[in-house]
């Protein structure tokens, strides 16, 4: 791993090589100059060859533009799921962002928000589904592209990049919801980014209205409406749940016997005592 001065404020930028953050990159640079730094996860989930020639490509993009490099080299294996590899790459992200004291920067894009927010929708996550991709500490930039602009300014600039072989399988869901995705009309997808847009400024006040009647009493469960139920508990578990599985949990604290337990998850449960509950965590 090789890096200048870390005393510098700079924007991590994640870099995959692929077209997508290659273009992010030349962007960033154009506007910035040399306040960046590129980042780099090799997730050990491909070939060796094949993830070793993309750190390989992404570091020679970094000395072309004279930045820094950040390299991490995981071994996640050919089962990781999409979710493994993004908590790992965002652990060593927010490493870097720490060292450099910077926000750090990825290439999602219009298409990437529109695929997510119908993959949370089939997941049944409520509105959190719409109100994707608003970490604070994350610049996103390139959410007012579509695919196709990013494409075009890589043409345009005559911008070279790799192509990632597990972007093909059907394996991953979110390469079956890509497929679905794109056949959408161009109105159906404006539709969902003005919805995800709108649903950002309504998370503030729903957060702040949770917050304020989150409770791990039972009573105060029976009398809510039941969709505000849902989103109390949520918010007082502070654990990722569906909401079906929300639901469930708010009909257990309103007809548990006192001293039963209700499981949430393989690794979170609900303690009942007469009027109040518990959330118990299992993880070793």
């Amino acid at each position: 791993m090789a890096s200048d001065s870390a005393t510098k404020s700079r924007y991590v930028v994640a870099v995959s090589g692929g077209v997508d953050s290659v273009v992010l990159l030349d962007a960033m640079h154009r506007r910035y100059g040399d306040n960046l730094v590129v980042a780099h996860v090799d997730h050990g989930i491909r070939p060796s060859h094949e993830s070793g020639g993309d750190a390989r490509f992404v570091q020679s993009l970094a000395e072309r533009y004279g930045l820094p490099f950040e390299l991490i080299e995981l071994a996640l294996g050919e089962d990781a799921s999409e979710e493994q590899a993004r908590d790992a790459r965002y652990a060593f992200l927010r490493k870097v962002s720490k060292k450099y004291k910077g926000p750090i920067v990825t290439a999602h894009h219009a298409d990437d928000v529109v695929e997510t927010v119908a993959i949370n929708l089939l997941r049944g996550t409520g509105w959190r589904g719409l109100a994707v991709f608003g970490a604070d500490d994350v610049y996103r930039p390139l959410t007012v592209w579509f695919k196709s602009e990013i494409t075009d300014y890589a043409r345009r600039h005559g911008l070279d990049w790799r192509e990632d072989s597990t972007n093909a399988s059907d394996k991953y869901l979110r390469n079956r919801v890509r497929e679905k995705a794109a056949s959408l009309p161009m109105s159906a997808k404006l539709e969902l980014l003005a919805l995800w847009r709108r649903q950002h400024e309504l998370k503030v006040d729903i957060l702040h209205e949770t917050h304020r009647h989150a409770t791990f009493r039972r009573h105060p469960y029976i009398m809510m409406d039941p969709d505000a139920a849902i989103e109390v508990l949520a918010h007082a578990c502070n654990v990722p749940l569906t909401r079906p599985q929300l639901h469930r949990a708010v009909i257990a604290i309103k007809t548990a016997k006192a001293g039963s337990k209700y499981s949430l998850t393989k690794n979170v449960s609900l303690k009942f005592g007469l009027d109040d509950f518990q959330v118990l965590s299992h993880k070793k």
